[in-house]
């Protein structure tokens, strides 16, 4: 179906011509040549955009606009406002008065509908991304600090919460969450990533998942040698990552140890990252280093990160934890504790630890941390829907 825009602008050529314009370039046209009709024809056929024109005889463009962003039915419809007036207050306030985009008369065909067209494009993206299952990444400051472990009981944790929870484990040739769960020949990240981008498609995904006894489904690597060889492509990994966005809420991403080429091209694609160490300082500082990698060289922001530690075993004496937190200059934002026996017990049981004994500190502790990384990333969804 195509988009419908809604044109405003009291000047009877001015509507024919851009009208006529879209018309040519496959959109849907509606006029209105007054403030308070364009009101009325927004609530009635909410286009997908509108284009605005400031100087009308009742109500200027900028009353309009304002009206539009304060009605709950209206403020998500992207605006671009269309004048002669070229200073650069006149641009200013209509940005303030909400516009997405300003334009100044007289203006070429093709600039108007790039314009158009760009405007477009952002706001399904974005809409796209707000109807998205949310994606958490789980990485190692270093390896053995418990990255699997976790990204898998955080999964098991929320499908135990009622949600449709995927894992994945983009670690062909190393995989080891099948081989905790008893499918050690599992490789339906091989099998996915070795298609073209275009082809990843939900349902090819959904056909390659591994589903527990529990409930929890899993798009795994496996551990064998020969799938090391495989050469992941960046745009596969991404495909496959909003496929399956759409196939489970939310998505557990294990990215292995370090700043990694799957870290630096995937971190784009994740609502929140949670950076795995233990209880020794060196893990501490290889999170500064990662944390700063991310923060400054891939523009992913301080607030969609937080700092998990584990614990493997009770210790006398360690750093406290505002050492700890001091050495990787972020708050820890949840202690694991030691989880040796019951991880082994659900090992030889082929389930979750989370699932097998919930009610033990180590279970306890992760379904916790489940439910705030829960809260926090479906916070941020709700304040990133475009106004």
């Amino acid at each position: 179906m195509a988009e419908r825009i809604l044109v405003v602008d009291d000047d009877l050529d001015s509507l024919k011509l851009i009208g006529l314009m879209l018309q040519r370039n496959g959109y849907e046209v509606s006029a209105a040549n007054t403030g308070s009709q364009a009101l009325t024809k927004a609530m009635a056929e909410h286009p997908d955009l509108i284009i605005l024109d400031v100087m009308m005889p009742d109500m200027n463009g900028y009353e309009v606009c304002r009206r539009l962003r304060l009605n709950v039915d209206t403020k998500t419809i992207p605006i671009i406002m269309f004048t002669a007036k070229t200073l650069i207050d006149d641009k200013v306030a209509g940005f303030e008065a909400g516009a997405d985009d300003y334009l100044t008369k007289p203006t070429h065909p093709a600039e108007l509908a790039s314009r158009v067209k760009a405007i477009l494009q952002r706001t399904a993206q974005r809409r796209q991304q707000a109807n998205m299952s949310p994606a958490i990444g789980i990485v190692g400051a270093k390896g053995g600090v418990g990255t699997t472990t976790l990204a898998l009981n955080l999964a098991a944790a929320r499908v135990m919460a009622g949600d449709t929870a995927i894992v994945v484990d983009y670690r062909p040739g190393a995989g080891t969450i099948g081989l905790s769960l008893g499918f050690p020949q599992a490789h339906g990240v091989a099998s996915v990533l070795q298609r073209p981008p275009g082809e990843i498609t939900p349902r090819l995904v959904e056909a390659e998942l591994t589903t527990h006894a529990s409930g929890l489904r899993a798009l795994l690597s496996s551990a064998q040698a020969q799938e090391r060889q495989l050469t992941i492509n960046t745009d596969a990994v991404i495909a496959t990552t909003r496929a399956l966005r759409q196939l489970g809420r939310p998505v557990f991403v294990d990215l292995g140890a370090g700043y990694t080429s799957l870290v630096s091209n995937l971190q784009r694609e994740l609502d929140h990252i949670m950076v795995v160490i233990d209880t020794n300082p060196i893990s501490s500082m290889m999170a500064r280093e990662l944390l700063n990698e991310m923060h400054n060289w891939s523009g992913n922001e301080p607030h969609r990160t937080s700092v998990v530690a584990v614990q493997h075993v009770a210790q006398a004496k360690q750093l406290t934890w505002q050492d700890f937190e001091r050495i990787v200059g972020q708050p820890i934002r949840s202690v694991i504790p030691p989880g040796s026996d019951i991880i082994l017990q659900a090992v030889q049981a082929r389930v979750p630890p989370v699932t097998l004994q919930p009610a033990v500190m180590f279970s306890n502790q992760v379904i916790k941390l489940a439910e705030d990384i829960h809260v926090k990333v479906q916070l941020a969804a709700q304040q990133a829907i475009p106004e």
